[in-house]
């Protein structure tokens, strides 16, 4: 199982796998051909279907035009085998001349896949933990009498903890410019920023009620910062960049937890999302915004369990009632913008993240169904779920008109 940092990327929106993806692909080709001059990219499945609202060609062409000519091709109707979201990029040369063909995957969470990787058998990951199941971790957590963060600790070495600085720091920001910005989102939905309107709405409300209003701007606000091309966290993933942010955030404030603390939450919560990468997907085009949002939600209960002195038990039932619940959940984007359902999904998930750890808290830890036995389910889910409801806005709320 790779770094935890491969979970939190730092990057601009609104999508890790439709532009943090394309993006990194481009800028890596390029610098394989430096001297082309004319770039064709033909984009395959949910890249080509929603591309154009996830800012896909903008991302390409920032990376490739200054380069030379770019062309891109929109083939919804092809689905390469490997992922769904495929690109071919070729480049040429001044005569015309074919320099270079490359396929590539972009599989979630900004990561890609080169098709020469998965031919030869041969990786680029670097595994850095030797457990890859939360079972396995927290037999080790009981065995030892230690948690999740100092496994973390343990595997990562101490760079993580600066990293986990930087990660933190650029979601307190986020929420920060999240609450001050007003205005329509671009796109072409129409669609207001609600953040600041929430906040200020807390304000008036009696103590729980207030704490769940704020809860819910600042999930609001880095959704809404995300949507904008903002500088945001993949918490896995960009969409659902707004969930584990809003949960620490609030609990920063509210409970006054040292940063420390709150980067050994983000080390919990990273160990979590990384077994549900490793083991399934968190690629809204492959399972569904479960992969996302839910994941997103596991994340942040877990992440809530350990600052509120959670056993390794209660964490894993926080997460696991965080995903589960999620289970079935759709990703159909309307207008293929990381907006409706998007953002409101994260400021929802965000206030389950705090019911989840709540309910675990009662509880001993001890319950019927695993995390990973649900990470299981939830990948079956994914596959079964038909393609027009994996972020292809041709299904469910995206149909609608």
């Amino acid at each position: 199982m790779e770094s935890i940092s491969e979970i939190y990327r730092i990057g601009t929106g609104p999508s890790s796998s439709h532009t943090m993806g394309p993006r990194k692909a481009a800028q890596l080709f390029k610098e394989s051909v430096p001297q082309a001059v004319r770039f064709n990219v033909d984009l395959y499945g949910s890249l080509a279907a929603t591309g154009k609202g996830h800012l896909t060609d903008k991302a390409l062409e920032d990376v490739l035009s200054p380069a030379g000519e770019v062309t891109i091709n929109w083939l919804a109707d092809t689905v390469l085998d490997y992922h769904t979201n495929g690109m071919k990029f070729t480049a040429y040369d001044k005569d015309g001349n074919v320099l270079s063909e490359k396929i590539v995957f972009s599989v979630g969470g900004g990561k890609i896949v080169w098709q020469d990787e998965i031919e030869s058998g041969e990786s680029s990951v670097k595994s850095i933990y030797p457990m890859k199941r939360i079972s396995d971790i927290l037999e080790w957590c009981e065995k030892t009498g230690r948690t999740y963060w100092e496994y973390v600790d343990d595997c990562e070495g101490e760079w993580i903890w600066d990293y986990l600085h930087e990660v933190w720091e650029v979601m307190k920001a986020a929420v920060e410019r999240g609450l001050e910005a007003e205005g329509v989102l671009p796109g072409g939905l129409g669609v207001r920023r609600k953040a600041v309107s929430y906040y200020m709405k807390a304000s008036g409300y009696s103590s729980s009620l207030k704490s769940r209003g704020l809860v819910y701007s600042y999930a609001l606000a880095v959704s809404e910062e995300n949507a904008s091309g903002g500088m945001i966290v993949t918490a896995p993933t960009c969409g659902s960049c707004g969930v584990l942010p809003a949960v620490l955030y609030h609990l920063y404030l509210s409970r006054g937890f040292s940063e420390k603390r709150i980067l050994r939450a983000l080390a919990t919560a990273g160990i979590f999302g990384n077994v549900v990468k490793t083991n399934a997907s968190i690629s809204g085009a492959e399972v569904g915004c479960q992969g996302e949002v839910g994941v997103a939600c596991a994340m942040a209960a877990a992440a809530a369990s350990q600052l509120f002195g959670g056993s390794p038990a209660q964490i894993e039932y926080a997460a696991e009632m965080g995903l589960e619940h999620h289970l079935g959940l759709t990703c159909d984007p309307v207008c293929g913008l990381v907006q409706i359902p998007c953002i409101e999904r994260n400021a929802y998930a965000a206030a389950r993240a705090l019911d989840s750890n709540l309910y675990a808290s009662f509880s001993d830890g001890v319950h019927s169904v695993s995390f990973d036995r649900v990470v299981s389910v939830m990948k079956q889910t994914g596959h079964d779920l038909p393609s027009v409801y994996k972020e292809t806005s041709q299904g469910g709320l995206a149909a609608i008109e």
